[in-house]
């Protein structure tokens, strides 16, 4: 079954190879979708090309419905959207994925129920299945070059679902098992290497040896350290001085 996360339902209209069919199934449940109905496949249905592609994601093809009209695949959905790069004679909002998914979700949140119509590689989706869409999704592509494939559309609104439902950190750092160093450690360390320096003879001439040492301690501020970063940059000087030593 299905999972009972609440999401919309992706329709892949009259796709023409099973290959791209998996590889749909596999973007969406990269995304935690797993709601796909598939409107008369050229191929026929099962099929194992699409089996094969979906690498994981099979749990979402065998749950996949089949249906033989656009209009039987979306009609218990209250808001439908259509994925179109191409102009049309159909007067509808047009929207970007991230708006279009931003509001699959206020519509979902309410206990409606939503759908997104994708179609066939070669031509995309008809006049009469768009007729059946509240909205357009169109993907703000290259206009030059807009034909995007059948999986790529169905990530790139897979991602914008993602986007709107879970909370996501724009930015974090991978530890690697260590803390960031603190300013006591950071503060020992520059004066292992001031006074390391000193003794080599770095701070030369004499005038200039203050300025020297506030640069240098700036530099060390400067830089995002963690403890294990802290114990080699130690680690690096003691070992040159034994070097040193040694000659």
């Amino acid at each position: 079954m299905p999972s009972d996360t609440p999401q919309p339902t992706f329709v892949l209209v009259r796709p023409q190879m099973g290959e791209n069919i998996g590889a749909a199934a596999r973007a969406m449940l990269n995304f935690g979708l797993d709601r796909m109905r598939i409107v008369d496949p050229r191929d026929g249905w099962p099929n194992q090309s699409a089996v094969a592609m979906a690498s994981g994601a099979g749990r979402v093809l065998d749950e996949a419905v089949l249906v033989e009209r656009t209009v039987d695949a979306v009609a218990d959905c209250t808001y439908v959207f259509a994925t179109t790069a191409r102009q049309r004679d159909l007067t509808k909002p047009v929207l970007t994925p991230e708006r279009a998914m931003d509001l699959a979700r206020e519509k979902i949140a309410a206990g409606e129920k939503v759908a997104v119509l994708f179609g066939p590689e070669r031509a995309g989706l008809e006049n009469d299945d768009i007729a059946l869409a509240n909205a357009i999704i169109s993907v703000p592509v290259n206009p030059e070059f807009p034909s995007l494939n059948l999986a790529q559309c169905v990530l790139l609104t897979g991602y914008e679902w993602r986007r709107q439902t879970v909370e996501v950190a724009a930015e974090v750092t991978e530890m690697a098992g260590s803390d960031w160093a603190r300013a006591i450690e950071v503060d020992k360390l520059a004066e292992h290497y001031e006074d390391t320096l000193d003794q080599a003879g770095f701070f030369f001439p004499e005038t200039k040896a203050e300025s020297m040492r506030l640069n240098l301690r700036n530099l060390w501020s400067r830089m995002p350290l963690t403890q294990a970063d802290v114990r080699m940059l130690h680690g690096i000087l003691r070992q040159m001085v034994r070097w040193k030593d040694k000659g």
